[in-house]
């Protein structure tokens, strides 16, 4: 029963990365390249394991948690302000990004099977979201979120198993590495949809009061459970031909199983989106509480600083919600700022865990765990520097530069960068 709860507890990071864009990134994975991506996905479930114990184990090793952390470490310097607010910033940025992302998809997912108006739709998700957060504690919503991931994994699942993808298929993907062509930026952005920054601190925020051997359980169950619904997506991705948009794929899993499918896929779409909806406000109040609370009752879950932070978070998503933004371009422009806060967000980290006065030796990352941890930032680094060039290019009116001379130069920058950490860690390990 004890490791139910905690699967349910944890649940709550599962809930906070299958989102809409998710949903949006592993099927457009699905229908462009069917199933040769899973790779991707594999590598993305072993960096967001690696990066989400990280961030738990400073909780439990220091006492303190990822966001109180950053600030005893890097705060008293010249750059300590400018460090914090950064950091605040980009979360709270993020979360309000996916935010939008989130009640848009959730709203599209219960549009496929109710004829109601969005407007409508949306102000009672978002409203449910708020109500959910206002009078639950954390334990009560984290729980509440395992039940409707349960329900979420099960139609993506059984979806995709009714589709009946061929075994060589799966295995194929899975362990044979390929990059069909142009489809580089697209396996960037599979990793950035499932290592998601504000996850860092909401799973380091969860951690107190959790032994290593119960909090690595739980956090396993969840990034595992995550992942494979995420290949579950990518499979469901398969049956679209064409452009992708979630009408096509509910067409598309109508014409193969059945109209009965759309309303499958509706209530997983819904229930990816609400779930998230809820996560992503949360996620942000939790970072900036361990960011700012010194002793903890200003920054308590029913003080007005805790509530307005997640109020905002909610609040843009839905106003971006009420303004008829279409779903796809909202929910990919979350992911690509995404890939331009992870970086910042997994150096910190890297440089926290190898940090031996906080962490002491029993603590402190191993060689394996440096290897693995190291590789995840460098993919997170070429993802946003590629995120960054693009955007540079879409502000000056210019075309963005090709796939391969975007990885050439990220993954220039990468090496630049990981030449700055090791000198860092280093440092800090002794």
């Amino acid at each position: 029963m004890k490791r139910l709860l905690l699967v349910l507890f944890w649940s709550v990071i599962t809930a906070a990365f299958i989102g809409p864009g998710t949903v949006t990134t592993c099927a457009s994975a699905g229908a462009s390249h069917g199933l040769a991506l899973l790779w991707a996905l594999l590598f993305s479930i072993v960096a967001c394991l690696t990066l989400q114990e990280a961030s738990a184990r400073i909780t439990v090793v220091s006492g303190h948690d990822l966001g109180q952390a950053i600030r005893s470490r890097f705060v008293g310097r010249a750059t300590g302000a400018f460090t914090l607010l950064l950091v605040l910033g980009a979360i709270v940025l993020g979360c309000a990004a996916y935010e939008a992302g989130n009640i848009i998809g959730a709203v599209a997912g219960a549009s496929l099977g109710l004829e109601v108006p969005r407007s409508f739709l949306t102000l009672l998700t978002s409203g449910a979201a708020g109500a959910l957060l206002w009078f639950a504690a954390i334990r009560t919503v984290a729980r509440f979120l395992g039940v409707i991931v349960g329900i979420m994994g099960a139609v993506f699942l059984v979806t995709a198993a009714l589709l009946a993808p061929e075994p060589q298929q799966i295995l194929r993907g899975l362990l044979v590495p390929v990059l069909p062509r142009g489809s580089g930026l697209l396996v960037l952005g599979l990793i950035g949809t499932t290592v998601v920054p504000y996850n860092l601190f909401l799973g380091s925020g969860l951690a107190r009061g959790q032994s290593l051997p119960e909090l690595r359980f739980g956090i396993s169950i969840a990034v595992i459970l995550g992942g494979a619904i995420s290949m579950g997506v990518m499979a469901v991705g398969t049956a679209v031909e064409g452009p992708l948009s979630f009408e096509s794929l509910a067409g598309a899993l109508a014409a193969h199983l059945g109209e009965w499918a759309v309303g499958l896929f509706a209530l997983g779409l819904l229930a990816a989106g609400f779930s998230s909806a809820m996560t992503a406000p949360l996620a942000a109040a939790v970072t900036a509480r361990s960011l700012f609370s010194r002793d903890g009752a200003s920054w308590q879950e029913r003080s007005w600083r805790y509530r307005i932070i997640w109020l905002t978070v909610l609040l843009v998503g839905t106003i971006f919600g009420l303004s008829g933004v279409q779903p796809i371009p909202a929910i990919l422009l979350a992911q690509a700022l995404n890939g331009v806060l992870l970086p910042f967000i997994s150096v910190f980290l890297m440089i926290l865990v190898n940090d031996r006065t906080l962490m002491g030796d029993g603590g402190i990352n191993g060689r394996w765990a440096n290897v693995l941890m190291g590789i995840t930032v460098t993919v997170t680094v070429v993802l946003g520097t590629s995120g960054v060039m693009r955007a540079c290019a879409s502000a000056m009116g210019i075309s963005a530069p090709g796939e391969r001379t975007l990885i050439t130069a990220s993954s220039l920058v990468a090496l630049f960068v990981g030449a700055w950490i090791v000198r860092l860690v280093f440092r800090a390990r002794s």
